[in-house]
């Protein structure tokens, strides 16, 4: 399994999943499906796992080259099928209706009838399979109520799972909460996402890491954690797209 981060407007992120057998892909979170963020500079960094040879690509895009997520689709020679969406905000799912226009045939998921273009709602527990990758739907309501985190995983593989929580869960904070009480909130994070496996790979929709850091100091100012993990956000040794790739549960 093979992930591709795609950062895009102010500071989201969308992902392009590839089954690297099948070479069937899946996009996250499709907020534009023509042009990401702007970047400094150009340079692709990947980060390979010594066993199995899988890696994860972190994309930084120049300001004068936008990419264009088919474009990138088309230079991984893979077969877009699928769209996950976490959630219904513009931010997370605005793309999805001109992606299915251009892609016939697309299969937009989710679990909230507001997503745009959707196909089929999902339900909590549901498992979906593409190639080797499962998918488990983990229905996780707080900032929406119809907010739904995909954890992934691929049978007889080293590398670690990976979680794609939207606004549920980011590094070092979770989205603000919208729609639904706080003992829903707790539990999703709590009974939730707190309950997979502690090395599971998180993809965040947003880079709120280094805020949340600061404000995570503020607020407890002798937590040797946070002084070590704000530390390491403001290295810059890590870029923006990296940050939300390196951290896990």
């Amino acid at each position: 399994m093979k992930v591709k981060v795609i950062p895009v407007l102010e500071d989201n992120y969308m992902y392009l999943v590839i089954e690297e057998h099948t070479r069937e892909a899946v996009a996250v979170d499709v907020a534009v499906p023509k042009r990401a963020r702007p970047l400094p500079g150009a340079l692709c960094t990947r980060a390979w796992h010594p066993n199995t040879g899988s890696h994860l690509d972190h994309l930084h895009l120049p300001n004068s080259h936008p990419f264009q997520l088919l474009e990138i689709v088309g230079r991984e020679g893979v077969s877009l099928t699928t769209v996950l969406t976490t959630h219904h905000h513009w931010d997370h799912a605005r793309g999805n209706m001109e992606l299915a226009r251009l892609l016939p045939g697309l299969v937009v998921l989710g679990a909230d009838e507001r997503i745009c273009a959707l196909t089929r709602r999902l339900v909590h527990g549901e498992e979906l399979r593409f190639g080797a990758i499962h998918v488990r739907c983990l229905l996780t309501p707080g900032h929406t109520s119809g907010h739904m985190s995909y954890f992934l995983w691929e049978d007889e593989c080293l590398d670690p799972p990976a979680v794609f929580s939207g606004d549920a869960l980011s590094v070092a904070g979770c989205g603000s909460r919208l729609e639904t009480t706080a003992q829903q909130m707790y539990h999703s994070l709590v009974e939730t996402l707190g309950t997979l496996p502690p090395e599971t790979k998180v993809f965040c929709g947003h880079e709120h890491t280094l805020g949340n850091l600061e404000f995570a100091q503020k607020v407890e100012p002798c937590n040797n954690q946070v002084k070590a993990k704000l530390s390491w956000a403001k290295t810059g040794e890590l870029s923006q797209a990296a940050w939300s790739c390196q951290t896990r549960l």
